[in-house]
This record gives C-alpha cells, sequence and structure tokens, in this order.
C-alpha cells in the first residue's frame, strides 16, 4: 500500500511513511495551500503516530512555520482549535484502519483542504522550498478541552441527567474527553473496555463479536446508551438500551433536524430515509468522502448540516442548542451528534422511541479486507453489463430499478432495497452497503453479498 491521497488524506503502510516523505509532504502543503504562517499538529494513540508528528513538527518549523504541538487529540478538536487562532493544522491518524498504516489529514485555516488543494500538493512534492526557520514549537494541551466546551456550553449541564452511560474506550484518542463530557453534560458514566494495544474500530463495519461485547455490556451494567469513537474521534459509535448500535447516518439526521438546519448534505451512501422524513427543505447527495460533503455545504450556504454514514457530522451555520450557541465545525465530529442525539431522545421519550420514529429504512455495512482497488473496479466493471448485473442481483429479489454510478455501483431494486458496492478510497478494502424495509432484511442482505462476493473475487476475509 504505498503511501497516497484517499477521501481522508494521506494513507500508507507505516514502513513507508518514511521521514522524507512525510516531510514532502509538509513542504509541499506549505508551498500549495495558506497556513496563516503557523501549523497546529496533534496525532492518535496508534505506536508509530508521535514520532510522525515529530517529524511533521520539525519540518513545518524548518520551513519557516510557528508550530504547534497539541500531543494526541481527537482530530476535530485539533480542527477547531487551529481554525481558531487562523492557523493550518495536520492530523497525524490512519483513522480506524490498522496500526500497520498511518496518515496524514490536511487542514488550512478554514478547513479541511479541498480536492483541488490535495492536487495542488501533489503537484508541488518536487518543488524545493527553502524558507528561516520559525520559532521554537509550542505545547498546546487545552485544545480537547475546547472541543468538550463547545458542546457543554450549548446544551448545558443538565442535559443529559439521568442518564447512565458507558464510554468504550478501547484505543480512542477522544477517550479520556468523552469521559470528561458526558459527566459535565449531568450524565453517570462507566468506562468500558480500555486498552493499552490500537484497536482499529470502523464505525461502518463493527464486527459481531464487538456488538455481542456491547449488547453484554449495556445488560450487565444497565446502561442507557454505549458511547465511543473510531481512532481518531472523528467518527461516533452510539448504541441503544440493549447495545444494538445505531447507524451513524440514523444519528446524523436526528442531529440535523434537532439542530435546525434546512439543508442536509450527505454521501449517496446514507440511509434514504432522511429524504423520507421530508424534515428538510433540500437533500443533497454527494460521492463519499467529507471533502465532496465541505464542497457541496459551502455551495449550499444557510442553515446546512452534512454527515455520512460513517456519522461523523459537519455543521455548517451557528446553531442554538438548548442551553446556548454551538459554533459551525466544517469537518467530521463524533461528539456532537451523540450528545444531540441523547438529548433529543431525553426530550421526546427515551433514545428507543426517537429511533423507532425514524423512518422505516435500515442499513447495514460491512467491508472486505485485502481486496485491492483494481480488482474491485475490474468486479463492477463486469457489472455494468446488463446481463451479469442482472444475474448477480437476482438472489437479492426484485429487479435493477435503479443504477447509480456517482461512488461505485448502487442498485436500487423494485422492492426498494438498495446493494451498494465500492471500493475503499484508501485502504485494499472493497465496501458494501444495502438498505431494506427491516433490520433483518438488512442483515441478511449484507451477509448474502458478503459471502457472494467472496466466491466471486476469491479473496478477502471472511
Amino acid at each position: 500500500m504505498a503511501p497516497k491521497f484517499g477521501t481522508s488524506g494521506l494513507r500508507g503502510l507505516v514502513v513507508e511513511l518514511t521521514a522524507d516523505l512525510v516531510a514532502d509532504h509538509v513542504g509541499a502543503f506549505v508551498t500549495a495551500c495558506p497556513t496563516g504562517g503557523a501549523l497546529w499538529v496533534g496525532h492518535d494513540l496508534r505506536p508509530s503516530s508521535p514520532d510522525l508528528a515529530g517529524v511533521v513538527l520539525e519540518a513545518a518549523r524548518g520551513l519557516g512555520l510557528a508550530t504547534v504541538d497539541c500531543g494526541a487529540l481527537p482530530t476535530p478538536a485539533l480542527a477547531q482549535a487551529a481554525m481558531a487562532a487562523g492557523a493550518a493544522a495536520i492530523m497525524v491518524t490512519g483513522s480506524h484502519i490498522p496500526a500497520d498504516r498511518n496518515g496524514l489529514k490536511f487542514y488550512t485555516p478554514v478547513g479541511e483542504i479541498t480536492k483541488a488543494e490535495e492536487a495542488a500538493i501533489v503537484t508541488a512534492l518536487d518543488a524545493q522550498v527553502t524558507l528561516k526557520p520559525g520559532p521554537a514549537t509550542r505545547r498546546d494541551r487545552i485544545a480537547g478541552a475546547g472541543w468538550v466546551a463547545r458542546v457543554v456550553r450549548g446544551f448545558g449541564p443538565k442535559a443529559l441527567a439521568g442518564l447512565r452511560l458507558g464510554v468504550w474506550s478501547h484505543s480512542a484518542v477522544s477517550r479520556d474527553l468523552l469521559l470528561a463530557a458526558l459527566p459535565a453534560l449531568g450524565a453517570e458514566v462507566l468506562e468500558l473496555g480500555r486498552s493499552d494495544q490500537f484497536i482499529p474500530v470502523d464505525t461502518e463495519a463493527v464486527p459481531q463479536a464487538v456488538r455481542a461485547q456491547l449488547a453484554a455490556w449495556a445488560a450487565a451494567h444497565r446502561l442507557d446508551a454505549i458511547l465511543s469513537t473510531d481512532g481518531d474521534g472523528d467518527r461516533p459509535l452510539m448504541t441503544d438500551g440493549r447495545g444494538r448500535v445505531i447507524p451513524g447516518d440514523i444519528l446524523g439526521q436526528i442531529a440535523a433536524a434537532a439542530l435546525g438546519a434546512d439543508v442536509v448534505v450527505t454521501p449517496v451512501s446514507s440511509n434514504s430515509g432522511v429524504e423520507a422524513a421530508a424534515r428538510f427543505s433540500q437533500v443533497i447527495r454527494t460521492r463519499i468522502g467529507s471533502p465532496f460533503v465541505i464542497a457541496a455545504m459551502a455551495a449550499a450556504g444557510g442553515r446546512v448540516a452534512g454527515y455520512e454514514a460513517n456519522g461523523g457530522f459537519l455543521l455548517g451555520f451557528a446553531a442554538e442548542g438548548p442551553a446556548g450557541p454551538i459554533a459551525p465545525l466544517m469537518t467530521r465530529d463524533s461528539l456532537l451528534p451523540m450528545v444531540c442525539v441523547l438529548s433529543e431522545a431525553r426530550r421526546t421519550g427515551g433514545l428507543d422511541r426517537l429511533i423507532a420514529a425514524q423512518p422505516p429504512r435500515f442499513t447495514a455495512a460491512d467491508r472486505l479486507e485485502n481486496v485491492p482497488v483494481a480488482t474491485a473496479r475490474a468486479f463492477l466493471a463486469e457489472l455494468g453489463a446488463p446481463a451479469t448485473m442482472s444475474a448477480f442481483l437476482a438472489p437479492f429479489g426484485g429487479t435493477p430499478a435503479l443504477t447509480d454510478h456517482t461512488d461505485g455501483s448502487r442498485f436500487t431494486l423494485s422492492t426498494g432495497r438498495i446493494l451498494h458496492l465500492r471500493p475503499s478510497g484508501n485502504a485494499p478494502e472493497f465496501r458494501v452497503y444495502v438498505e431494506a424495509e427491516a433490520p433483518e432484511a438488512a442483515e441478511a442482505m449484507l451477509a448474502l453479498a458478503l459471502d457472494m462476493l467472496r466466491d466471486r473475487l476469491g479473496q478477502g476475509d471472511p
């Protein structure tokens, strides 16, 4: 996996993210993008991240920038602090992928880099940059507290009063901040499953063993919900009181409505219930990846919110929470949607009731690992032939009614069920998304699709 840009920045195997390669990308970023004269740097908890963050800081300081070392903190906390300071930022993280891989997420003073800026960085890799070294690096260890304060200020100290919540800490860099934020909002909190070893957690593909553990914790400790995030804290993972994972796009559509958004932007992979609910004046669909969501949000303007199927939530306007203002944050966030949904559930009669009130469209997702992108794309090209497509889709019931190639291949069947196949943009993975009228039907579709793809591709981990 040679380092390359995907949907979430630069990613690659740790052994290939050499000091020279990282320094070259920092130099290209400084050359191609605005920085405000300063760079804030943070990292997740995977073993390779602190050293890579040191390389980024050294390279940036050598290019004349004022550098700020924020240590270990969630990606949205770093982005919020840097943007408030009018500075650029780089987060060292591989997000949800295994610890043998890592990456860099780039932010200008106005937010995540755009696809055009990404292309400019790649073009600038061969440029020679020589500047006078910047001042000594400053340490900042309060940026995370600012991330928590944004939500506490908006919801108030009694927003979650009476709730007994679990926090699955695992190796998420957000874990200590979640453990601080929830009591500050009035909840009783119990920590679960802290790990000193890095655990890759994909909020879109939660393994059955993890689901079983969450359900066991919820029952054993009489919890109202369990909260967690992926490794770098920009994607939420939340369960109901029985430990059942609530899909990220359901969290997103509830949070967007509760915060008063008029327009919602979400990728084609998200639950179609957002249209069925008719809560918003417009729903805009994009390719998968926060840069595409952000671009469409910027074009829409006004009271716009965005979210992805992984749960990452973006707020594009100054919202008003139950207790005070909530500032915009145009990068994926995990804390705001979870708190927003819990607060709304408490106000409307409970989490089960709130989830049940959503349109009856149910999604499920998983991935086949170790599938080369070229293999996945070749298979999707084969499905472009009508006869091949019909034969492949026949076991799912119904006939192909609509095909969408916005990002991968998304097939809507005559029954209304949906099968969406897509190569990952930043790892050798083949993503599978399904949607049906009942959760059992969605799970059955997903299991069938994974079995068929394993058989057809002859590879991928079960």
